[in-house]
């Protein structure tokens, strides 16, 4: 299995939209979970209902911070692509689907809202959807033109090293 070329990349300009996109919202969010860890870290964790909250928050707060800043550089984005996935869909799962049922769910608790169902459950995982959409778009394009993956390790185009 050729690992690297996962590291190559294709030169498309607009990539670094997506990356800047992606890589803001992690970096910020996981600064976030160590700065304040009863709002955004272990605390949140445990209202949710994860389990290890102390070992987890900080946990995903490391992998949204070095991730997300490998994006942003568009350096391995490709692999630092996927555990933000794992933690959206993870965050999907757990924060989201509780509230297309309108109940707990498997240990996961409900926030308290207006209204539940399947349109209240889009309005609130809006920024999840595009974090995960845009961690996918990158797991299969790489970093694109404007980054590091691009100057060290070249395009996915053979023709084109």
């Amino acid at each position: 299995m050729n690992l690297r070329k996962y590291l190559t990349t294709g030169k498309e300009k607009t990539t670094i939209l997506i990356r800047f996109l992606v890589g803001v919202v992690f970096l910020a969010e996981g600064i976030q979970k160590f700065l304040y860890p009863s709002l955004r870290g272990p605390g949140r964790f445990e209202s949710i209902g994860i389990p290890f909250p102390e070992f987890s928050g900080y946990m995903v707060g490391g992998f949204e911070t070095v991730c997300g800043l490998l994006v942003l550089l568009g350096l391995f984005t490709r692999y630092a692509s996927i555990p933000l996935i794992i933690i959206m869909v993870v965050a999907i799962i757990t924060t989201k689907i509780p509230i297309l049922f309108g109940t707990e769910m498997m240990g996961f608790s409900l926030r308290n809202l207006e209204y539940y169902g399947l349109l209240s459950m889009i309005h609130e995982s809006r920024n999840d959807m595009a974090m995960l959409v845009g961690s996918i778009f990158l797991l299969i394009k790489g970093g694109g033109m404007y980054s590091l993956d691009l100057k060290l390790f070249g395009s996915g185009d053979p023709d084109h090293h």
